[in-house]
């Protein structure tokens, strides 16, 4: 929950509701400097009320005036490092994060934030530290990446300020991201389609991972994790592991995935992987480095390396499910709901391929 303005003093007295149901009192000000600070007054419990409140911030703001010692200042903590917020955030993401996603995070922390604003007292960070960031990190990164890096920060330092370790506002929420125009718009047409499975056809398990991917729309990583026990053959459901959301969810197999898959499953126990040799789950690595060089070989060879708005990669499966999805006219919360998008904002991408999205009344505009 966030810091709530008072209704009687508007955001000079905010209140921060507690897990256990306690509130939280707040006061904000600028301070000689005119940064602005928020400096927490005490509990509801302990008798604080929003009146008590607004006299401390008159009397902080008279110091302030008459260049006086603040009352508040004068129980001064010691400064809390950013890099004990970061520790404390990263830490706390083994109970709800998979492996890959704590190990990037951490990789992004240590290489790009710890050691230029770790040992800063969190207080003390502002805008200007941040954007100085940016100007460093563009130099050798891609704009995308120099956001991520603002993003981690911005998680963080939010983390802290939800557990009380922090008291002052979040600098990156008022610093500007790079504009990114590199999204991928590629799906691959049906004639395209057929093309790519053709070339497949005679290898079992990339035909098979192929199929899936353009049936369900799964992550690489997701497609993976499919055990037998997975998919029930009968009602041709299959319950598919988001590793990224750390979730499950369901999607549909059509009748031609599930005639290859009654031949497969013969030799598969309920715990084995679908796309496995050998009992052995099929890596990501495996997967790349055989389907990889086919795609690009049938769509890319035109193209830039860096070419990532048109070229096709093993991720365009995905886009490719859910843009024909789109374009049969599929209602938009039913695709963000085979695609498992928390945020109905990734799917909106697809909504301008649906049958009411205005095309056919522009191609017929002027005839």
């Amino acid at each position: 929950m966030a810091y709530t303005n008072s209704k009687k003093y508007g955001s000079a007295v905010q209140h921060y509701k507690k897990v256990n149901g306690d509130i939280s009192f707040y006061v904000t000000y600028k301070d000689e400097n005119s940064k602005l600070k928020r400096v927490k007054i005490g509990e509801k419990s302990k008798g604080i009320t929003e009146h008590f409140c607004n006299a401390k911030r008159n009397e902080i703001l008279n110091s302030i005036r008459l260049g006086t010692q603040s009352p508040i200042k004068s129980k001064k903590k010691k400064a809390t490092l950013f890099d004990v917020v970061a520790q404390k955030y990263l830490d706390s993401l083994q109970l709800h994060s998979n492996q890959r996603t704590i190990k990037g995070l951490k990789n992004t922390y240590t290489l790009h934030l710890k050691g230029l604003l770790g040992d800063r007292a969190v207080d003390t960070i502002t805008i200007d530290d941040l954007e100085a960031l940016q100007k460093k990190k563009i130099k050798t990164l891609s704009a995308k990446s120099v956001n991520q890096i603002v993003d981690l920060f911005s998680t963080i330092f939010t983390y802290g300020m939800k557990k009380d370790l922090i008291h002052v506002l979040n600098p990156a929420i008022k610093v500007k991201r790079f504009k990114i125009d590199n999204t991928r718009e590629r799906f691959l047409a049906i004639e395209e389609i057929n093309e790519l499975l053709t070339l497949l056809k005679d290898k079992e398990l990339l035909y098979l991972f192929t199929k899936i991917a353009l049936c369900t729309g799964g992550r690489m990583e997701t497609l993976l994790h499919i055990q037998k026990k997975d998919i029930d053959l009968r009602s041709s459901i299959i319950t598919l592991k988001d590793l990224k959301n750390n979730s499950t969810y369901r999607s549909f197999l059509t009748s031609d995935i599930i005639d290859i898959l009654k031949v497969r499953f013969k030799v598969l126990r309920a715990d084995d992987y679908v796309i496995s040799t050998d009992s052995k789950k099929i890596t990501s690595r495996q997967i790349q480095s055989r389907l990889k060089p086919i795609i690009d070989k049938l769509f890319n060879s035109e193209l830039e390396k860096d070419d990532r708005k048109n070229r096709v990669v093993i991720h365009t499966l995905r886009h490719t499910f859910a843009s024909h999805l789109a374009i049969n006219g599929t209602p938009i919360f039913t695709i963000q709901k085979l695609m498992n998008h928390r945020d109905i904002k990734q799917t909106l991408r697809y909504a301008k391929l649906s049958p009411d999205s205005g095309k056919e009344y522009i191609q017929s505009l002027y005839s």
